[in-house]
């Protein structure tokens, strides 16, 4: 059995002080991967980087206390990548990808366009550069298990006031037309809905903090594990974690019967 998680932490140190960490040790994960990290490598203690027996990846920002992005596992992998190629969305921290045999486990944070017209555009840049990483990659043969906030809820069944959010960010049209191709015409899998295709308030993993959101659940799927078809036949259950808050995001975790 092949456990992975995936939790956008808002701050990984505030997630830690939380006890993110012994829930993750419980867990007995191969793979977690983690998202807005808001922190360098310098800012990690030791108990962060490589905590009981796990070993840490991670991929910072330039910018201090912004964006980031790592992945932790207890298995040695044959290489890690830092980037997919784009020197603006690099130097932003957003991709570490952990390479074991023919699989390769990426945790990814893909930009918000919320804050900005120009965050909106700069989006938009990154999902038409990183389309074509994503199709190189099923390409090359290898197990793709990519993991993270993908910050685009992808059908009405994703989000609670999807009326009011059709002009928003995160569900505007042309981000949901990117992830259809992602999974209609690319070939990717979205294991979520492969495991439970008519969940729907069950299924988010992201809520405001404005007014009371979470415990109105009024919410939205973002995270995501999105894999290649080879793998996704292997999925067999999914969770998202509530019982403790460790950020505005939940834990995202998926069992697949596959053996590294």
């Amino acid at each position: 059995m092949l456990r992975i998680i995936s939790a956008n932490l808002n701050g990984i140190r505030s997630a830690v002080k939380k006890g993110f960490l012994p829930w993750v040790i419980k867990q007995k994960p191969d793979f977690v991967c983690m998202q807005e990290l808001k922190a360098q490598h310098d800012d990690l203690k030791d108990a962060i980087l490589n905590p009981d027996g796990l070993h840490g990846f991670f991929h910072h920002a330039v910018k201090k206390g912004y964006s980031g992005c790592g992945i932790y596992t207890p298995h040695k992998p044959d290489e890690v990548l830092y980037g997919y190629g784009n020197a603006q969305f690099d130097a932003e921290g957003r991709y570490v990808e952990v390479r074991l045999n023919k699989l390769s486990v990426i945790s990814v944070y893909m930009p918000s366009g919320s804050s900005s017209p120009e965050r909106q555009e700069a989006k938009y840049r990154y999902l038409d550069s990183f389309l074509p990483h994503l199709v190189a990659l099923k390409n090359s043969g290898r197990e793709i298990i990519l993991c993270g906030d993908v910050n685009i809820a992808h059908q009405e069944i994703d989000l609670k006031n999807w009326k009011g959010n059709m002009k928003n960010s995160g569900f505007l049209p042309e981000e949901r037309a990117w992830l259809t191709k992602l999974f209609s015409q690319v070939g990717y899998v979205d294991i979520y809905r492969k495991l439970e295709p008519k969940a729907s308030d069950a299924c988010y993993t992201w809520w405001s903090n404005r007014g009371q959101a979470y415990a109105k659940n009024v919410g939205w799927r973002i995270d995501y594990h999105i894999t290649t078809p080879t793998i996704a036949a292997s999925a067999q259950k999914t969770s998202v974690y509530k019982a403790e808050r460790f950020s505005d995001h939940a834990p995202l975790t998926v069992d697949y019967n596959w053996k590294i």
